[in-house]
């Protein structure tokens, strides 16, 4: 018998490190050839790496949450052969550990781990064995992947498993006991919660927001909806987000500071020409942000079909690289859930976000009485360091006077 070691393969892009953030694996497994034995995250994508040996799993090179050099050493096996150093292929990213925000957005880097192929065997991790597609699927369901037996290999829960747990009918709540609850938990911040975090508060301490706030009479609008979707055949049923992002694309024409990247180490602001919306998604895994390439040339009922696909394939965890990244200006929205008024944060490195609120039934003061409108609050936040106050004002008003008037929204700009 021969002990090898598999190491961190290079999963392209520059990446020189991982964050490790899902053993498949155990010391004293036995594993056979091309078996996933754990999951890495880099910036963009998580990547499942497979055994390139069939034997015994001596000792694991980190812990969930440890971030690891590419290179550095991932697992020690026993097998039958020669004993070498190897580096596992990379094999296609899964795309529900991917970012947030567009692949360019500066990240501050995590400090790369030492190499750790020579330490003893680690304690057995007591995670439930199963895919990063099947983990999404139970943390969207509400379902604890803890509370059942995988009947895969090793016990790994497989998509059958999770299948039958979720038809199962549901058990009765306990009667409440009426008795104190003591006791705390910890949970730490891995994966993609912790890219989201880091993120979030790089654009916070880096880009000095201002946020304009403006209600939307969108009464004529919802009416224009209402007699699309009544004749709209086998063609998909439209939300209001399509027509808030041909009013974007129609408001950036004669805004074109809006749809820019600002490289705030470089100088340089980068105005865009094609509108890569950025729709942000909540999923069972995180926030994610797949992208509407060329918003401008999509008609509403293109653009519904293209939402609603990439909604589904960030959510299943199908999304690739390419849905997950570029955008050029972001549409946050809370749906049903949606408050009186948010303030998003940008997703840098673009300028602007728009942030869409719920909308209500209001009484409205039309000079002689009021009456019952559609009303619905506009939320825009925008980069202070490139785009002024008066001009982010300028921007929210024409995107009010095209939804108001959604006709406008549809006719061709002036050359």
């Amino acid at each position: 018998m021969s002990i090898s070691s598999i190491r961190v393969p290079d999963v392209g892009e520059g990446v020189a490190e991982v964050e490790l953030v899902e053993w498949h694996v155990k010391p004293g497994d036995i594993v056979r050839e091309d078996d996933t034995i754990a999951a890495v995250m880099t910036d963009k994508a998580t990547v499942e790496i497979p055994s390139l040996f069939a034997g015994k799993v001596l000792s694991l090179g980190g812990e969930i949450g440890e971030t690891l050099a590419v290179g550095a050493v991932l697992v020690t096996i026993e097998h039958a052969g020669e004993g070498r150093v190897a580096s596992a292929p990379a094999p296609a990213p899964q795309a529900e550990a991917a970012p947030a925000a567009p692949a360019e957005a500066p990240m501050p880097k995590a400090p790369s781990a030492a190499p750790l192929g020579s330490v003893a065997p680690r304690p057995a991790v007591q995670a439930p064995l199963a895919s990063p597609a099947v983990r999404a699927r139970a943390r969207e369901a509400g379902l604890d992947l803890r509370q059942l037996r995988g009947t895969g290999p090793a016990g790994r829960i497989t998509e059958t498993d999770l299948a039958a747990a979720l038809a199962a009918p549901p058990q009765a709540p306990a009667a409440p006991t009426g008795r104190r609850r003591e006791g705390s938990e910890q949970i730490r911040i891995l994966g993609l919660r912790r890219k989201i975090a880091d993120r979030m508060a790089l654009a916070n301490a880096r880009i000095p927001h201002i946020t304009v706030i403006e209600e939307i009479d969108m009464t004529a609008l919802e009416d224009l909806r209402a007699t699309m979707n009544a004749t709209r055949g086998e063609r998909p049923k439209l939300t209001v987000l399509p027509f808030i992002a041909a009013a974007l694309c129609r408001a950036v024409v004669d805004h074109p500071e809006m749809n820019a990247h600002f490289d705030d180490d470089a100088g340089i602001v980068t105005r865009h020409r094609p509108v890569h919306l950025g729709i942000a998604t909540m999923t069972g895994a995180g926030l994610m942000v797949p992208v509407l390439r060329h918003a401008e040339s999509l008609g509403p009922f293109a653009a519904a079909a293209e939402i609603a696909r990439l909604a589904e394939a960030a959510r299943s965890g199908k999304a690739t690289r390419d849905e997950l990244t570029g955008s050029t200006l972001t549409i946050s929205s809370l749906g049903p859930l949606g408050a009186i008024a948010t303030t998003p944060i940008i997703n840098a490195p673009e300028v602007a976000i728009l942030g869409v609120n719920k909308m209500a039934v209001r009484p409205m003061w039309d000079g002689r009485q009021f009456v019952p409108r559609q009303m619905m609050n506009l939320s825009a936040s925008f980069d202070h360091r490139v785009i002024d106050g008066w001009d982010a004002a300028r921007f929210v008003q024409r995107l009010k006077q095209l939804l108001e008037t959604p006709a406008l929204i549809f006719m061709e700009p002036e050359v």
